[in-house]
């Protein structure tokens, strides 16, 4: 099987950092918490030191390692592209290589690495949500009646869908002769939670006349697992996701999550093999859209007399790739919109994957921040193209005490749609 990285892979991008400290202005985790080891320099120094056996295991380093949201924003503040996440992901590793997951990612693993036993499970939180959550504050998603383990009990979650989205449709949509095939990678966000951002993004398509084909048996990206240091899942999901896929006779692979986008596209890219080939066909909707002239097609609809403030998120898994100009042309193209770019829109949401559950109190600190330039843009509603940002910042703006509703940019565009029943 193809493998990921050891950290001894990375000891020449670890030499490359300089200490110069450009990253301390970038790293969203040092902005909250002003400490040393927080902040990217201070983890490439320990994952070095690590490295060449100067410092064991000891809990203050895995605390300091554990510190990181993997967001990449270092990275691309950095005069030598030291990839920090690279990095700690690989340290992280080298961790559970040698002191085994822990309980929460053990879970995680078990969960991630056996989509049956992941199916059976949503379902049963689907049906056991009215018992499980309550609407509060009203609108704004659901909080837990009851501490759940890992899950603070204050916190904002959307609820279980009763039927995961890939089961509510076929496998394959056919659209007009002559236009692309496209593969849809749900992602977990979508299957399990957000099963109207699926729906969305089918009406789109339909409505462009694109063939979607949505493979039953892909899995997990695994990001999650790549947070908590869990190779061999990671690695297994990799290969059952490149055999789903690369069944499918299609023109590219479709992601509507930053997150499965860099799973894809930038993690399986390194894996080597047939990897490579799979990620440079995988293309984020916003762009293929953009590409296949829906800004022309929104901009040629008659303008609503009445419009919406909308600002946007950038999820870090797409700021960091380049992808912030076509989500702005496609928001900016909408009839009923009326687009507002709030201050600091690509800093990170403080969600991280695993982060936000092994240090919800940090990431609260860091969502506050995000909140704040959300109310001071004066938008009703947050746009955004990863299910995982929706979460976190509309936990973050309930806590602010804020009004503004989070969602996907898919349900904005299929709202301004003809009708495509």
């Amino acid at each position: 099987m193809t493998k990921l990285k050891d950290l001894e892979e990375y000891r020449e991008e670890i030499e490359q950092c300089v200490r110069c400290g450009a990253c301390r202005a970038h790293c969203p985790v040092f902005g909250v918490e002003k400490h040393e080891g927080r902040v990217a320099r201070g983890k490439v120094a320990l994952a070095g030191a690590v490295l060449d056996g100067e410092i064991g295991l000891e809990a203050k380093v895995l605390e300091d390692l554990s510190q990181c949201l993997l967001c990449g924003s270092c990275c691309a503040q950095c005069p030598n592209k030291v990839p920090t996440e690279e990095i700690v992901a690989a340290a992280r590793r080298r961790i559970a290589e040698q002191r085994g997951l822990s309980s929460f990612g053990k879970a995680l693993t078990a969960v991630l690495g056996r989509p049956k036993l992941m199916n059976m499970l949503a379902k049963t939180g689907g049906a056991l949500s009215s018992l499980l959550f309550k609407q509060l504050p009203e609108n704004s998603g659901l909080r837990l009646r009851f501490p759940a383990p890992y899950i603070d009990a204050g916190r904002t979650l959307p609820p279980i869908a009763a039927k995961p989205f890939r089961e509510r449709v076929p496998e394959r949509i056919p659209g007009k002769e002559g236009a692309p095939t496209v593969a849809f990678f749900t992602g977990c966000g979508i299957n399990y939670m957000y099963p109207a951002i699926g729906e969305a993004f089918l009406k789109i398509l339909k409505f462009l006349g694109v063939t979607v084909i949505i493979p039953k048996d892909q899995a997990c990206c695994g990001l999650p697992a790549v947070s908590a240091g869990a190779a061999k899942t990671v690695e297994e999901l990799a290969a059952r996701n490149l055999a789903a896929l690369n069944r499918i006779p299609a023109d590219y692979v479709v992601t509507a999550c930053a997150s499965c986008n860099a799973g894809i596209g930038k993690i399986y890219a390194d894996l080597g093999g047939d990897y490579p080939a799979l990620a440079a066909k995988t293309m984020d909707i916003f762009v293929f859209l953009a590409k296949h002239g829906l800004p022309e097609k929104l901009a040629a609809l008659p303008k609503a007399a009445k419009r919406i403030k909308v600002t946007y998120h950038d999820p870090c898994h797409l700021r960091t790739r380049g992808i912030t100009k076509e989500p702005r042309q496609i928001l900016k193209a909408l009839p009923q919109v009326e687009f507002v770019e709030m201050a600091a829109a690509g800093t990170c949401c403080g969600l991280g994957g695993t982060y936000s559950v092994y240090h919800y109190e940090t990431s609260k600190k860091i969502g506050a921040k995000k909140a704040a330039n959300i109310g001071a843009s004066g938008a009703e509603l947050v746009a955004t193209d990863c299910p995982g940002c929706i979460m976190q910042l509309q936990d973050s703006v309930n806590h602010a005490g804020l009004s503004q509703q989070v969602v996907h940019l898919l349900e904005l565009v299929v709202a301004a749609l003809p009708d495509t029943k």
